[in-house]
């Protein structure tokens, strides 16, 4: 067995030990409401590993990574998590979770409680974003041909990419009026009617709960038509408004947690 293999073999013998049934509580929470609801905190906490970490000898990293799963497994409960691999693609981070439930606390419990870990110890959190859900503000207002172009399905199949861009206004933007506000907001999604089979979007309010006013969430297969929506929206009058675009902007891509506490612990 090469290395790889033998690292792999010991994480699963220390989960199996640690963590029996682990598989069969994990859906204690109803994902699909939670991502569909409005009224739901999202955060996303991202991370750096400490050069330290990959020092450590097996045993401990095995350890560290049996820990962070049975935090996961504890909080299953009260939280719907997805995680992201950033490394190899962000200099400054190598993973970021993503958290939902319908009370900020258990958020930050699960957080909490993840980076109490003898893993999490070795992980700088790097950045952090709060936001809620809610329901359209502008789509209720579109005419009805650009309300029925937004109920485009998207295309089948994975979407493996990630991208996180961060959003705050100026303040000429909340001060604008509201038919203001309507008009630039249909010419923005105008401009994103063309990428919607191949780019799914999600939208957060943070104001308040951040220092940022949206936290914007994005999946897609195709990169190219990601940069190309991207240019697009540039070009809207509704851009003008946008004091920070990003900085940071996460880049990765969708990895279910075993695989990601595999490459932890080789």
């Amino acid at each position: 067995m090469n290395k790889r293999g033998v690292v792999a073999a010991m994480v699963g013998s220390c989960l199996l030990a640690v963590l029996p049934g682990l598989h069969s509580a994990s859906a204690a929470v109803d994902r699909e409401k939670l991502l569909a609801d409005p009224g739901v905190y999202g955060t996303f906490a991202v991370f750096k590993v400490d050069e330290a970490w990959w020092k450590l000898d097996k045993k401990a990293r095995a350890k560290g990574v049996a820990e962070m799963k049975g935090v996961f497994q504890k909080h299953a409960e009260n939280v719907t998590t997805d995680t992201y691999l950033l490394r190899g693609l962000m200099e400054k981070a190598d993973f970021f979770v993503r958290v939902h439930s319908t009370e900020m606390l258990n958020n930050q419990n699960f957080l909490v409680d993840l980076m109490g870990t003898s893993l999490g110890k070795y992980l700088h959190n790097i950045h952090t974003f709060n936001g809620i859900t809610k329901k359209a503000n502008y789509v209720p207002g579109f005419p009805e041909d650009l309300k029925t172009a937004l109920k485009t399905p998207p295309d089948p199949g994975p979407k493996p990419y990630v991208i996180v861009v961060p959003v705050r206004k100026d303040a000429e933007w909340w001060i604008t009026a509201q038919d203001g506000r309507d008009a630039m907001m249909k010419e923005h999604t105008e401009a994103t009617v063309a990428y919607l089979k191949t780019v799914k979007r999600k939208l957060y309010h943070a104001s308040g709960l951040d220092d940022l006013d949206f936290i914007t969430y994005f999946e897609t297969a195709k990169l190219d038509d990601f940069n190309n929506l991207i240019i697009a929206l540039e070009r809207v009058k509704e851009n003008r408004h946008n004091k920070q675009f990003g900085s940071p902007t996460l880049l990765g891509t969708i990895r279910p947690l075993d695989e990601i506490l595999e490459i932890l612990a080789r």
